[in-house]
């Protein structure tokens, strides 16, 4: 009985320093961090990377959690924070062309009016901003209407990723069954 007690007070007093209180709760839409070229951190690092870091988004995930997203937690015709929580960014580190529009180098936040069967992406100056609640079209460099990719399976997490193109490289976002690509060229 004695070491019964002793073993429960010492699971509650290591229990009591696991974690202190003024630590932030865990976000449920954890932050993430993509590249073109894909993986260029980790190649870097193995001195595998073949070309420059032309660009990288940071992001938070929102999860499915059995909801209907797009059209009701994202609403269609209205400007949505490509995420969660802070607005998306990405940055650029050189020049790069969308829709025939010059993007200098440089940190940007990415908005997105989704609909049904397009989505319109945009890319705006302001930075360090949650969620879309101050978005200012005067500040957008460009918007591009792409259309929607339905897909068979289903995402639970919104997802952000790079792909190689001929004339540069593919930013595929999406979320439930949903994708959408927006093509940009060096």
């Amino acid at each position: 009985m004695k070491l019964i007690a002793i073993i429960a007070i010492l699971l509650c007093s290591i229990s009591s320093y696991a974690q202190p209180a003024n630590i932030p709760q865990l976000d449920k839409s954890p932050l993430d961090m993509s590249t073109y070229p894909a993986n260029y951190p980790v190649l870097k690092i193995q001195d595998k990377a073949s070309e420059p870091l032309i660009a990288r988004v940071i992001y938070s995930r929102p999860l499915k959690n059995n909801r209907t997203i797009f059209g009701d937690v994202v609403e269609y015709n209205s400007v949505w924070r490509f995420g969660a929580n802070e607005a998306t960014e990405i940055e650029f580190f050189k020049d790069v062309v969308i829709n025939k529009t010059k993007v200098k180098k440089g940190k940007y936040s990415i908005f997105a009016i989704p609909n049904t069967n397009k989505w319109t992406i945009i890319i705006n100056k302001d930075v360090n901003t949650w969620g879309s609640f101050k978005y200012k079209a005067t500040e957008d460099v460009v918007r591009v209407d792409v259309p929607v990719q339905k897909s068979t399976t289903v995402a639970e997490a919104f997802f952000i990723y790079f792909d190689k193109a001929t004339n540069g490289f593919t930013l595929n976002a999406g979320w439930d069954d949903v994708k959408v690509s927006l093509p940009i060229s060096m």
